[in-house]
């Protein structure tokens, strides 16, 4: 019988409050992309793609 819940990953949550203009400009964003990523999957992107853009900044 398969195993039910979430699956064990490398990963921590965080959990942070934010003002409903940042919220609302996180959402205009999030339904530009195609495939309408969920709140914290576009955070996770756009913390991915500042992460990029300061590491090739800095080299």
């Amino acid at each position: 019988m398969a195993k039910f819940g979430r699956p064990k990953t490398e990963t921590s949550a965080v959990t942070l409050r934010l003002h409903a203009d940042v919220i609302q400009a996180i959402d205009d964003l999030r339904r530009k992309e195609t495939d309408v990523p969920t709140r914290p999957e576009m955070i996770r992107r756009m913390l991915a793609d500042w992460l990029d853009e300061k590491s090739q900044r800095e080299k």
